[in-house]
């Protein structure tokens, strides 16, 4: 009998412990334990308690506003909204293939984007429970504590970060929510001193990368104990490839391997994603559950995200990141490394590709073109597929004849991860929480498994009517005037 279902009959004698909220996340979400007498844990889940309903309010608008609409779904990684719908809507304007200077520059973008993603969560939200333990004080578990502890950490971290988001301000007009990428191509090519002012410093966040690979990989050898059966769960590794293999982030097919590292399905388009995955939605969280549709949903989920490309991949198109990625593969000694914990040596790897794709991007001279743009015959439906930092992510339009759109499906990269964070979540409440007197530092052992995912939940709740959705009507004077519930 499962870990949830033995209890389900008797959860109202049991007592319930809530961290909430999950701190360090970009989001809101929180987690709820259920124990008996004993304290023994019996159910262990996480809620993402927010809803967003881009999918629907998105319906009805100029498919052309979309691309800058979605990025509201979040402030850490919009970038990732806006380049997904603007590839999904490329052959709504007839774009099929696009100039070679519109691909550079989105491709620039994108890896300008993962890089000051990766760098933000590493050394701001995570690195802080590497550095310090889990169990750390938690007036000390910040950046701020890093920064005092570990200087130079901390400022090639934040500079690291600042780069990436000049990468973007240049390449999208802002470093949040630019207008950069536009249905058929982008808008604005680089000038000389731009590209110049990004190259004086390329080669500096290469080198400060390659050590930020470096340090993540001496924490996790320095207790293999720890990182190696830290919250360990095995499942299935899903992302996009190129078609010769190797890692891209931007576009290519794709690929799912097993738990054991045999690839099962391959070269699958992206425009055929449906008649793969479904979704499956419970009634406890807004986030809905991914799964392969002719595995089933107790088989068929998967994980994205770092952990899973760097694996999923035949190899990284850049030489020191490749050589590294080797080291990491080496360390599961013929198996997948599943652990979440190295989600975070995985994801330095990923920062370091960047860095040298962002180096070599501009010595490109297509960046600097004015051949921006394309079209051809209209089409109505488009499917962007993109590896946004923390995973593979989905966006689907269909668009009528009066140029509104009509469906929008999103299937975002947390959310594709939601079965898995919930499987980190109930081995890291059994093995330190069980039986135990709880304090803030053993709680916080289920938020660093959480963090390892590097979750955004803003951008992955969209299950509206599923999970009972509550609003409340205040009058002036703060007093209850109404109260509605639907899909209790």
């Amino acid at each position: 009998m499962s870990f949830e279902l033995e209890t389900a009959a008797n959860r109202e004698n049991l007592r319930r412990v809530a961290i909430d909220p999950v701190s360090r996340v970009e989001g809101h979400g929180k987690v709820t334990l259920l124990l008996d007498e004993a304290g023994h844990v019996k159910e262990a889940r996480l809620h993402i308690v927010e809803f967003r309903g881009f999918e629907k309010f998105i319906q009805g608008r100029p498919y052309w506003e979309v691309p800058v609409m979605v990025q509201r779904l979040c402030g850490i990684c919009p970038v990732s909204h806006h380049l997904a719908a603007a590839k999904a809507l490329d052959p709504v304007v007839g774009a099929l293939t696009l100039t070679p200077a519109a691909v550079k520059i989105r491709r620039l973008m994108h890896y300008g984007q993962i890089l000051q993603s990766h760098a933000l969560h590493f050394f701001h939200l995570s690195s802080p429970d590497l550095l310090f333990g889990f169990e750390s004080p938690v007036q000390q578990r910040n950046i701020v504590g890093v920064a005092a502890a570990h200087p130079e950490v901390a400022r090639q971290g934040v500079l690291l970060r600042k780069f990436g988001q000049e990468v973007i301000r240049i390449t999208a007009g802002k470093r949040v929510h630019g207008t950069g990428a536009v249905p058929g191509g982008v808008n604005k090519s680089l000038t000389a001193a731009e590209r110049d002012t990004l190259l004086a410093d390329a080669d500096q966040m290469i080198a400060w990368s390659h050590e930020a690979v470096h340090l993540a990989r001496r924490l996790h050898e320095s207790d293999r104990a720890l990182y190696d059966e830290f919250g360990l769960f095995r499942s299935h590794l899903f992302s996009l490839v190129r078609a010769d293999g190797a890692m891209d982030l931007y576009d290519g097919h794709l690929r799912l391997r097993d738990a054991r590292g045999h690839i099962v399905k391959d070269a699958i388009s992206c425009a055929d994603y449906e008649q793969h995955i479904v979704e499956e939605v419970k009634p406890w969280s807004y986030m809905k559950f991914p799964f392969m549709q002719d595995l089933g949903p107790l088989k068929g989920w998967y994980k994205v995200g770092p952990l899973a490309r760097v694996q999923n991949c035949d190899f990284i198109p850049s030489a020191r990141a490749e050589a590294e990625r080797q080291a990491f593969v080496a360390h599961g000694e013929g198996e997948p490394v599943h652990a979440p914990l190295a989600y975070h040596w995985a994801r330095m790897i990923e920062m370091l590709h960047a860095a040298e794709v962002i180096r070599d991007l501009l010595n490109d001279p297509d960046l600097l073109s004015d051949q921006r743009m394309k079209e051809g015959t209209k089409g109505r439906e488009g499917v962007g597929i993109i590896e946004a930092p923390r995973g593979t992510l989905i966006h689907h339009y269909r668009v009528d004849e009066d140029d509104l759109v009509s469906y929008c499906n999103l299937i975002v990269s947390t959310t594709h991860n939601n079965q898995a964070m919930n499987e980190a979540v109930r081995q890291v409440a059994r093995r330190y929480l069980d039986g135990r007197q709880l304090t803030e530092g053993l709680l916080n052992h289920i938020e660093v498994a959480i963090r390892a995912f590097d979750p955004c939940l803003s951008c992955a709740t969209h299950a509206l009517g599923k999970m009972p959705l509550a609003v409340e009507l205040l009058a002036a004077d703060g007093s209850l005037a109404d109260r509605a519930v639907t899909g209790s």
